[in-house]
């Protein structure tokens, strides 16, 4: 779905909301019931929207037409916060600073393991992947795809979709937390499908805390500052980006100051010296 051209994907999820509200209206349910169902698939069809605007007519399409049409002018005034509600309760607000819910299309990291080797098993104390913002768990099942023997960790903020994901992969151990505060050094690669405004942080805690070998790899956005060791799928529009920090020099601010022009007392941090 998300392929398609804006607005298709909200005009479907408005025609399916209709559809639900009309089938219990048929069914001798009451309008409230079927108010109820008809926002409860806007509020899921959020997962189509790229931005905020649009995941906001996601889920107001409905109700607000449903109001306009006067079909359930019966349903008190504070019904209407139901739609708003459940979306606060699927994305709470930090996670608005992050990347909305797109799952990792089947498929699109074959060949990681090649591009990021990571050897040893699970029995062995095996390495150790993260996905970071797993949702409802599709990029923790490919990793698990690519890399069987590895012990696989994912990190949700929304409560729903923690719960969700937790038992849609039982052989992870998912946890509910924010991920710029948990601590990455454990791990050998951590996986992101983030959004381009929030890649500059993930570099900066990349650079922090990941451990010497260890992977950063971003489906679709590019790591500013790094330099990939491999790109999947180069010419497709669906492109995974490995990157391996700590083999990178990280210039700073204060390095570039001090190799101001006439300094020459300044020995080249990024060059490697030759004994």
């Amino acid at each position: 779905m998300r392929a398609f051209v804006w607005p298709l994907p909200a005009v479907v999820v408005w025609l399916l909301s209709w559809a639900a509200f009309a089938a219990t209206t048929a069914l001798g349910w009451s309008p409230l019931a079927g108010f109820v169902l008809g926002c409860a698939i806007s509020v899921a069809g959020t997962v189509l929207g790229a931005s905020l605007v649009q995941r906001a007519l996601l889920v107001g399409g409905f109700p607000v037409s449903l109001a306009a049409s006067g079909a359930i002018a019966s349903i008190p005034a504070w019904w209407w916060l139901v739609p708003v509600a459940a979306l606060g309760t699927l994305y709470p607000l930090r996670t608005w600073r992050d990347a909305p819910l797109f799952p990792t299309p089947t498929g699109v990291l074959r060949g990681l393991a090649r591009a990021a080797p990571l050897g040893g098993d699970r029995a062995r104390g095996g390495p150790r992947v993260l996905d970071a913002g797993c949702g409802l768990g599709h990029g923790l099942e490919a990793l698990r795809r690519e890399y069987p023997h590895a012990s696989l960790d994912g990190l949700e903020w929304s409560w729903p979709l923690w719960l969700a994901c937790g038992l849609r992969c039982p052989w992870a151990d998912v946890r509910r937390g924010d991920i710029w505060k948990a601590d990455w050094s454990a791990y050998d690669l951590v996986y992101l499908f983030q959004r381009p405004e929030s890649m500059p942080r993930a570099v900066e805690k990349a650079r922090r805390e990941l451990r010497a070998g260890a992977y950063l790899v971003s489906l679709e956005f590019e790591a500013p500052g790094l330099e990939p060791v491999e790109v999947l799928r180069p010419d497709g529009d669906r492109r995974v980006y490995v990157y391996r920090p700590s083999a990178q020099p990280h210039h700073t601010p204060h390095r570039e100051a001090l190799a101001a022009p006439g300094r020459q007392d300044i020995i080249d941090l990024d060059t490697p010296t030759v004994h």
